[in-house]
């Protein structure tokens, strides 16, 4: 009985943790609302931001650094890890944990802007990788 239990407290929680694109879309979207002048997501200012360089400190990074251009494709941690692709269009698993995603939302425009990323710049950068096939 107790094995059974715990069984479903796993099922219950891993499904808590479940998401999907649509269901992140949504959220940045609650969020977005809160600021003025927000409209929609566009996915060309998703690429756009995807594919533009910083200047940090003494060089310059960006998105592409460690995802490559093409977000279909693998990319590379500077230390040489390998980054699954970011197009849910071939990583089905891509922006199917909303913490995991959150996380590494967080972790990488902090590298990259110096700054936490806004809604806005979620919602569009997701947007744009949802519109790769």
């Amino acid at each position: 009985m107790c094995k059974h239990l715990i069984g479903i407290a796993l099922l219950v929680n891993s499904t808590v943790w479940a998401a999907t694109p649509q269901d992140l879309l949504t959220q940045y979207t609650r969020e977005a609302q809160q600021q003025a002048g927000f409209k929609s997501f566009v996915a060309a200012r998703g690429d756009a931001f995807f594919h533009t360089s910083h200047a940090r400190g003494q060089g310059v990074v960006s998105c592409t650094g460690c995802h490559t251009a093409d977000p279909r494709k693998p990319g590379q941690t500077p230390t040489l890890k390998r980054i699954e692709p970011m197009a849910p269009a071939v990583n089905p698993q891509r922006f199917t944990d909303a913490a995991k995603t959150e996380k590494w939302f967080r972790r990488n425009c902090q590298d990259v802007l110096s700054r936490v990323c806004t809604a806005q710049e979620k919602g569009d950068v997701l947007t744009y990788l949802l519109s790769l096939k």
